[in-house]
């Protein structure tokens, strides 16, 4: 894997964290990401030759454009270090990360810096949904909604139950999965909540309706929160390996990618997919795309998924999308149990955007390095048991951008 891109390292910080509540912003958030991803790398600034970071709304939050200064602040040792911020709103993480991959493959650096920020508490949670909604087409969609991300989410579980059928109580058992998942990652924003049967059903008081038919627990979380990674070449990764006295082969690495942008508009996207088994023909595309490049035929092959939830009908789609059921039918591997942390195809483990949290530039990062920590036995209390390859899919807007990784451990 001469040409693979390795991780070294990594951290996110608690999601839990409410950064204003306690005097802070997206500066310090990133510095702790940052120094606990270099320390568990065991490397020092010196050794990083570019950084990238991925946020989307940080003008809108909290007024702080030009993100790439902020290494310097951390450590002097970044000073003078290349560095730039990307922005693809919730996939802006793994946009940050395929800059730097390339920027390996074309030889310009071997090791670089990925990090991902966003805070999102410091508001109202109807001005955050306000600014959230800046990644759709702004004065074209979603203008008849209060919440116009469940509006658009609920449009997406609409256009399944017109071609397929859908019913309220597998989006409401994607919930309960990855809630019960969130419970046993340190890190979760929900891995205190209590909830109770009603919670999962179509209970007007036990859970509300949001918009259409997205109630309160189908909602990924507004979190405050960033997540780090170190990459590197072969070549810098074999180094670092002697010197540690470590295997190279165990060191993950991201085997595969695929990447593929839509339309803006969601109504374009579901005019587009109108004949096609698909509902978003472009995500099954980028998700093939990172199998072929990792040389695997499809998903039977991936020992387990960190996907976007936004909402749980996102999930849905993604289930057939990535192959695991036929198109439509994505409720037969939630009805026998496939996607549970122990069932043949696990789906979020940590818990997810709902049970996780969901710090928009920082998903991306975030998902990767679960992934690595899957495929390397260290993930703790939400390991998948034997997992060696793990897959990812990102999502930015109505799937407008779309990432997905698999990421692999020859161990």
């Amino acid at each position: 894997m001469s040409n693979a891109v390795y991780i070294l390292g990594g951290h996110q910080t608690d999601f839990s964290r409410n950064a204003a509540r306690e005097g802070e912003g997206m500066f310090e958030l990133l510095r702790d990401a940052v120094q606990k991803t270099m320390a568990d790398a065991q490397l020092h600034p010196s050794d990083i030759e570019a950084c990238h970071v991925g946020n989307f709304a940080g003008e809108l939050f909290t007024g702080q454009g030009q993100l790439g200064g902020m290494f310097a602040a951390i450590d002097p040792g970044f000073y003078g270090t290349p560095a730039a911020r990307h922005e693809a709103a919730c996939a802006s993480g793994s946009i940050a990360l395929l800059a730097a991959m390339a920027e390996i493959e074309a030889g310009r650096y071997d090791c670089i810096l990925v990090t991902g920020v966003e805070v999102e508490r410091n508001v109202s949670g109807e001005q955050a949904a306000q600014h959230l909604g800046a990644a759709m087409w702004v004065g074209r969609e979603g203008q008849e909604a209060r919440y116009p991300w469940p509006y658009m989410f609920h449009l997406v579980g609409e256009e399944y139950d017109r071609r397929y059928g859908l019913r309220y109580e597998h989006l409401g058992q994607i919930a309960e999965t990855n809630l019960t998942n969130a419970k046993r990652n340190p890190n979760a924003q929900t891995r205190n909540w209590r909830f109770q049967p009603e919670s999962f059903t179509a209970d007007d008081q036990a859970n509300p309706v949001i918009e259409g038919m997205i109630r309160r627990q189908d909602c990924g979380q507004v979190t405050d929160g960033s997540a780090a990674v170190v990459v590197a070449s072969a070549r810098f990764a074999r180094e670092w390996a002697k010197k540690r006295n470590l295997a190279f082969d165990s060191i993950p690495y991201i085997a595969g990618w695929g990447h593929r942008t839509a339309h803006l508009r969601l109504e374009e996207k579901l005019a587009v997919s109108r004949d096609s088994d698909y509902v978003f023909p472009h995500v099954r595309e980028a998700i093939q795309g990172a199998f072929r490049r990792a040389g695997i035929n499809d998903v039977s092959a991936i020992d387990g998924i960190e996907t976007h939830d936004c909402f749980t009908t996102t999930e849905y789609m993604a289930i057939d999308h990535f192959g695991i059921t036929p198109p439509g039918e994505s409720w037969r591997a939630i009805e026998s149990g496939d996607i549970a942390i122990d069932g043949r195809s696990p789906i979020n483990p940590s818990g997810g955007l709902i049970g996780l949290g969901h710090p928009v530039g920082a998903t991306g990062v975030r998902m990767v390095l679960d992934a690595a920590r899957q495929v390397t036995d260290s993930a703790e209390d939400y390991q998948v048991a034997g997992a060696r390859r793990f897959a990812t899919l990102n999502i930015g807007g109505s799937a407008t951008t779309v990432v997905s990784f698999v990421i692999q451990s020859g161990a």
